[in-house]
């Protein structure tokens, strides 16, 4: 089936990957009322990991020398993105600031690319750049121009996270989509549970809803979205479907903001605005064509 395919069909999961990704934050969070944090992630993800390698066992078999090794590189980048995210999410106060925070990875992807592979990125992203630092400020205004430790393990998972898509599109270019979800979500497992069992006291018992929100993280907001977001970029081109997940952070806020009663204040819808405007202006050119294509 070619990406030009059910149009339609192809939003439609995009949209419903964005909501269980950010079902996923609220997920999380009230997991880590009962677990460390590495732990967490790291169970959490290893059984996620299970369940994609059984549904793309064929393509991992596949898999060349060259492919498994571009595969394990962009796990452990992946694991180390992770990590830096659920302690993000650990110190969190508020949850769609954070989430907007995290989408600055998709900003810094150019950057990324031209400090460390040469790339010439587009005119747009030396104005989206600013505007995104600009919202970063506001949100640290927030608390008198003070730094929270969420914030930062939030900026630092968006910086490897540009690091990671940046790698993406080079080193696994022929790597099949499951068989390399399967490979990265398998790593922060592997990676995160030994160094948990160093670093954190792991609990005697978990509770069950403790236990419930665990396995809607590894099942739901892994695996399902996974599947979920695959399946919807197989029916469309990588950028609309880019265009689309874009919308993560604005429905994490939602959710936030319904589940757990958060409300922005003026400088952090200002701060979450200016990001998301940087968003877009990183998009533009994608954004713009896809306008022209649905008024035609």
């Amino acid at each position: 089936m070619s990406s030009g395919d059910h149009p339609l069909k192809a939003d439609l999961l995009l949209v419903l990957a964005t909501l269980v990704a950010a079902a996923g934050w609220i997920f999380s969070k009230e997991a880590l009322a009962g677990m460390p944090p590495l732990q967490f992630v790291g169970v959490r993800f290893l059984l996620a990991g299970v369940v994609l390698a059984a549904l793309g066992w064929n393509q991992l078999r596949a898999l060349d020398r060259a492919g498994l090794r571009g595969s394990l590189l962009v796990g452990t980048l992946f694991a180390v993105a992770m990590a830096f995210w659920i302690k993000g999410l650990e110190h969190a106060r508020h949850l769609g600031e954070g989430a907007f925070i995290s989408s600055l990875g998709i900003v810094l992807v150019p950057l990324i690319g031209r400090l460390f592979f040469g790339d010439r990125p587009p005119r747009l992203t030396w104005v989206a750049m600013p505007v995104a630092l600009g919202g970063f400020a506001c949100l640290s205004l927030e608390h008198g121009f003070r730094f929270e430790p969420g914030q930062w393990f939030f900026i630092a998972a968006a910086v490897v996270f540009a690091i990671l898509l940046n790698l993406n599109s080079r080193v696994v270019r022929n790597v099949s989509p499951l068989a390399l979800s399967a490979i990265q979500v398998s790593m922060v497992g592997g990676l995160m549970l030994p160094l948990s069992a160093l670093t954190e006291s792991w609990p005697d018992a978990v509770s069950t809803p403790v236990l419930g929100w665990l396995l809607a993280s590894a099942l739901i907001a892994t695996t399902l979205r996974f599947f979920v977001q695959l399946y919807g970029q197989s029916l469309t081109t990588p950028s609309h479907a880019a265009v689309i997940l874009m919308l993560e952070p604005m429905w994490t806020a939602i959710v936030a903001a319904w589940w757990f009663g958060e409300r922005m204040t003026t400088l952090q819808f200002v701060g979450c605005g200016l990001i998301f405007a940087a968003l877009v202006l990183s998009r533009w050119p994608w954004i713009r064509a896809l306008l022209r294509t649905a008024l035609k």
